[in-house]
């Protein structure tokens, strides 16, 4: 259980503070829910309390942590599928994994693959998308602004 101004991971959305805790009626069914606060697109999200563990709600990483995320943008490129469909397919099993490293990773490598040549528009969304996750997730964990953290993730990507 989540307390009030705890930060906190939503896989496929990124990371957030927990503003409230509040019961809500949807469609019939009376449930408590977290209210997220994501500082990157001041976007609120509810989660519903009773299903946190099926969604891979996870506490934010630590400062010390960040390093390490730094360390996997440094990193060579990981070898890829060269059929888009496997390729779209495993990178978005990885953001859905909520782990930070993996986000990283497919940051990386759409990064490096745009660099060589340019993206589709399929492969473009999904970078967007973990690039706002693992965005969010390091502002939160480093207290680093949005500006910052994008400079840093653009510097650390190296060929």
């Amino acid at each position: 259980m989540y307390n009030i101004g705890d930060r906190i991971v939503y896989p496929m959305h990124g990371a957030g503070i927990i503003e409230a805790i509040e019961e809500k009626e949807i469609l019939g069914t009376t449930r408590k829910y977290y209210i997220l606060r994501i500082p990157l697109d001041d976007m609120k999200v509810m989660i519903p309390i009773d299903s946190i563990d099926g969604v891979g709600i996870r506490p934010v990483i630590t400062k010390e942590e960040v390093e390490n995320v730094i360390g996997v943008l440094e990193a060579n490129e990981t070898k890829m599928p060269q059929n888009w469909n496997r390729r779209y397919r495993a990178n978005m099993d990885r953001i859905k994994s909520g782990d930070i490293f993996e986000v990283a990773e497919v940051v990386r490598n759409l990064v490096l693959r745009d660099r060589e040549k340019a993206l589709s528009t399929g492969e473009r969304k999904i970078l967007n998308n973990a690039r706002q996750i693992l965005m969010s997730e390091i502002i939160l964990a480093g207290d680093l602004s949005a500006e910052e953290v994008a400079v840093l993730i653009e510097e650390s990507i190296t060929e």
